[in-house]
């Protein structure tokens, strides 16, 4: 893990597209701004693991539709082991 000294206003970058600054710095709080393309998702470490597990819990859930393709397989099937 790199480890870096900031203070109030300062920044960091990472990659050449994402900017990380110390906007506040109160008490036991540290308030950074994060300035990303659209497309990277940002989120702090406990919202990203609940999206894991959501999605974790979410692939292993029958999803609509599964039963019907399962039941149409099943009738080929029978339709091709009835006609050998």
């Amino acid at each position: 893990m790199l480890v870096l000294s900031r203070k109030l206003n300062e920044s960091i970058m990472i990659g050449d597209n994402i900017e990380v600054m110390v906007l506040e710095i109160r008490d036991n709080f540290v308030k950074l701004g994060i300035k990303a393309p659209r497309d990277v998702s940002v989120h702090r470490l406990e919202v990203h693991e609940e999206i894991l597990r959501e999605n974790q819990r979410a692939s292993q859930q029958p999803q609509p539709g599964d039963l019907n393709r399962a039941a149409e397989a099943l009738r080929k099937r029978k339709k091709t082991d009835a006609g050998s």
